[in-house]
């Protein structure tokens, strides 16, 4: 098993906490992303102990395929997933994804269902899941054109520990303030519906994607925005499953003083540090903090982790 370095964005609504909360080594001004584990080509996550030290993780599981992906992956030599820490200075703009169907067809990529974790909101923190009330195509298309999509979203109240599943087609904006841990389909594809009028670095408007947009969204109100979960209680440790679809299986371990897993040859293992320190220990040994991420091939059998620390365990 192997530490991973991030690959990093600086979009405009992204602040600093990334790299002074979280520990990030990284010189932008704005870190508003790290993709902790990523092969996807806008940005590739990097080995950063062990053998492969430097080499990326794609390089890595193109050359040892389903022997470190395990079973279930549904692709020979790469990762269908992508693990990103976001944090949200101020809001994202109004979006959407597409459908894997739509995405492979109009974008060569993947569409995107994805997941949330909120690690850390400050008071009063919102965030945006769909519509208030169902609308027609017509209504949706006229908001936009008139700068009043605002007054039919549903707008949601945000804590820490909250957990979101975003289905394709459902609009969607991280409001401002919100620090969350993404498990997503490895994809990169996004259409921005309203952006508040803001301009980027260069002065202009960033792009909208509207009539993608309307292609994709679901205009249905929406219901049940965040996911309910149960941590359950073991030796040493509590664990809950936060999310489980085609595309992954999301844990959270509250560990107080050690869990002892097991990586089979079904899927690899991805551990993110969200609170504390630990040593995770099996065949090799790792010394973690919080904000870092660790790859476990297939296989690699049991391992423990000691420490007192909140972690995610992301699977296929």
């Amino acid at each position: 098993m192997f530490k991973l370095q991030p690959s990093f964005k600086d979009y405009l609504w992204g602040g600093t906490k990334l790299r002074t909360v979280y520990g990030k080594d990284c010189s932008l001004d704005k870190v508003a992303e790290s993709w902790e584990l990523s092969t996807h080509k806008d940005g590739l996550t990097i080995i950063d102990s062990g053998e492969h030290k430097g080499e990326t993780l794609l390089s890595y599981v193109e050359k040892y395929g389903k022997e470190v992906l395990g079973t279930k992956c549904p692709l020979d030599n790469d990762i269908p997933i992508l693990i990103k820490f976001i944090d949200a200075k101020d809001a994202l703009s109004i979006q959407v994804h597409p459908d894997n169907e739509y995405a492979l067809k109009n974008e060569n990529d993947f569409g995107k269902t994805e997941m949330w974790y909120v690690i850390d909101a400050e008071p009063n923190a919102k965030l945006i899941y769909g519509f208030k009330e169902n609308i027609t195509k017509e209504q949706f298309k006229n908001a936009i054109e008139t700068n009043t999509l605002e007054e039919l979203v549903n707008e949601v109240d945000v804590k820490a520990g909250d957990v979101f599943f975003i289905t394709p087609g459902t609009m969607h904006a991280i409001g401002k303030g919100i620090v969350i841990a993404e498990i997503q389909q490895r994809s990169n594809v996004t259409y921005r519906i309203y952006d508040f009028g803001r301009v980027g670095a260069d002065g202009k408007t960033r792009e909208l994607h509207i009539d993608k947009a309307l292609d994709v969204t679901k205009l249905e109100s929406a219901k049940n925005a965040k996911t309910e979960y149960t941590l359950n209680k073991f030796d040493g440790y509590e664990k809950g499953n936060l999310a489980t679809c085609e595309y992954f299986n999301v844990d959270l371990l509250n560990i107080e003083t050690s869990a002892t897993l097991k990586c089979d040859e079904t899927t690899f293992n991805c551990i993110t540090v969200l609170d504390g320190n630990c040593t995770i220990i099996g065949k090799n040994s790792l010394e973690m903090k919080k904000g870092e991420s660790i790859f476990i091939p297939a296989s690699y059998g049991e391992y423990t982790i000691n420490g007192n620390c909140k972690v995610v365990l992301s699977t296929l």
